[in-house]
């Protein structure tokens, strides 16, 4: 027999089993900014997106590509402190200017922390340096 107790265990029991049913599969509901991980990279573990500025590429690895915050775009002082975020890409690089969600994980490397992207989006162009 459920006793009254037994009944509302069982009851809040199937409430969180069903809140908790929605969230998963979606750890990347979020896409953070390039001023959100810039501080503390190695605090976010695990496949993150971010949304930046594709700002410049490396001069020795053509397949690094720095991001900036998509605030710095209302930066046109020359004394500007601009954050980059290094990324590396398996495919096509995406060109200067582009706004990109990109999709992977950090890994510290003897350099610092890199981005390995997984998927790079380029969502539209801000025609920057011309």
């Amino acid at each position: 027999m459920i006793t009254k107790t037994s009944r509302h265990a069982l009851i809040a029991l199937a409430l969180a089993a069903g809140a908790a049913f929605p969230l998963a599969g979606c750890d990347n509901a979020k896409a953070f900014n390039v001023n959100d991980v810039a501080s503390d990279p190695a605090a976010y573990t695990g496949s993150i997106t971010l949304t930046g500025i594709m700002g410049g590429t490396s001069q020795m690895d053509p397949k690094v590509f720095g991001i900036m915050d998509l605030k710095e775009l209302q930066c046109t002082t020359p004394g500007c402190n601009k954050v980059f975020i290094p990324i590396r890409a398996n495919g096509q690089v995406p060109a200067l200017g582009d706004e990109v969600q990109v999709t992977g994980s950090f890994r510290q490397e003897p350099g610092g922390y890199i981005f390995v992207a997984e998927k790079v989006k380029v969502v539209k162009n801000h025609k920057l340096g011309g």
